[in-house]
Order: C-alpha cells, then structure tokens, then sequence
C-alpha cells in the first residue's frame, strides 16, 4: 500500500492537525516493522487521559481503504473518576476523526487524487 509510507502518514498527520482538533498534538508517525524493508509507517501515541498506547493502521485486505484503533494491552486496572472519563471521550472522539480522515485520505490515493 503506497500510502502507508511515513512521509505520507507524516502529511496526512499534519493536516489533520491543521483542522484543529485539540488532541491531535499526541500523534506521532512511526516506522513500522516488515519483512521486506519497505518504509511503512503507523501512526502512534499515548493517550493523555489514561496511560493507554494505540496504533493506528490501515486494513490489511488488497484494495481495502479502512483504518483501525489497536489499543495495547494494559497491566493494571485504570479506574477514571467523571472529569477523566469526559478527557478520554474527547480523545476517543478525535482518533474516531482522525479514521475517518485518513479512509478518505487513502481513498482519495487510490483513486489517484491524492
């Protein structure tokens, strides 16, 4: 997929940050492991509200455009009284954003109007 590159991800991150969305400030593009050595990247970050990682990737299937929030595991519960759990839906919210923004994106690029 052409347009996992971390140059590419790099610039869809940073327009995506232009529209204004106040926790995009906590996305990173980073390289992504693979067999080949080909220069994929995810997009990557830790939540502020809760010590939580997620990545952020695209589909795996041929052609597919879609993107998916991979939360990682965690060790400990992390119980959230009503102001953090409010923190965490708007971070929610953005990633839910942030998806959606790069399916057109990424759909935009296979259609080659990238």
């Amino acid at each position: 997929m052409p347009f996992r590159t971390t140059a590419t991800l790099q610039t869809w991150i940073d327009d995506f940050r232009a529209l204004g969305y106040d926790d995009a400030g906590i996305l990173r593009v980073i390289p992504q492991d693979s067999d080949d050595d080909s220069d994929t990247g995810l997009i990557a970050a830790r939540l502020r509200s809760v010590s939580t990682t997620f990545y952020v990737a695209p589909d795996t299937e041929p052609g597919s455009t879609g993107w998916a929030v991979t939360f990682e595991p965690r060790e400990t519960a992390a119980p959230l009284g009503s102001a953090r759990v409010l923190a965490l839906s708007g971070e929610l919210a953005m990633l839910s954003a942030l998806c959606t923004f790069l399916q057109a994106r990424a759909q935009a690029f296979m259609d080659g109007r990238s």
